[in-house]
């Protein structure tokens, strides 16, 4: 049997943006991917595209009207415009799982022992930081609604830290690395 297939190539412009990890999507069709190395969310609307094959599309700069970046927050390398935060993952809360709101992308902030969560409307970030002396070099996430009919106690994010790179924590060496729940509450007191 034969098969054809099309495959199509976008690139992240380098100037803006650089080293993904990670991709997502979110209901809208929206991708979103984490910059490790400009410390940037990055979005892809392909909607944006008009040209999607042929030979304008060899080096996949065909669309960069479809990119957007939002610089993470943080601290810069000295000297120089790009942060310091590494961002090995990311996720888009489709759901409103964390209690943010529907299509919230969220990053983990490798470096900065934290989840840093987008609004893509405002560009406003919600940074959920794990306490020292915990520590938190976060690797991946996701989200789970246990009880739809529970509200913030029966939703929460789910992250994770590894043993490669629980060693920088408190505990060092043997520290076998854990998973955090994040649960946002509506407010201080509610129970």
């Amino acid at each position: 049997m034969t098969e054809t297939w099309i495959s199509e190539i976008y690139t992240v412009p380098v100037e803006k943006g650089y080293r993904t990890r990670g991709l997502d999507v979110d209901r809208n069709g929206v991708l979103w991917t984490a910059l490790a190395g400009s410390s940037h969310f990055a979005s892809f609307d392909r909607s944006a595209c008009t040209v999607f094959g042929g030979p304008e599309a060899r080096d996949g700069r065909q669309c960069d009207a479809g990119w957007s970046f939002y610089k993470a927050p943080g601290p810069n390398f000295r000297n120089t415009d790009i942060g310091t935060d590494f961002h090995y993952y990311n996720w888009v809360d489709q759901f409103n799982t964390l209690g943010l709101g529907e299509n919230i992308p969220i990053a983990n902030g490798s470096s900065s022992d934290s989840l840093l969560a987008l609004d893509p409307e405002t560009g406003e970030w919600t940074i959920l930081r794990v306490p020292y002396p915990q520590g938190f070099h976060s690797r991946g996430l996701d989200g789970r609604i246990d009880d739809p009919d529970a509200g913030w106690k029966g939703r929460g994010v789910y992250a994770t830290y590894g043993a490669d790179a629980a060693w920088h924590v408190e505990g060092g060496p043997v520290e076998p690395g854990n998973l955090v729940k994040f649960q946002i509450r509506p407010d201080p007191l509610a129970h």
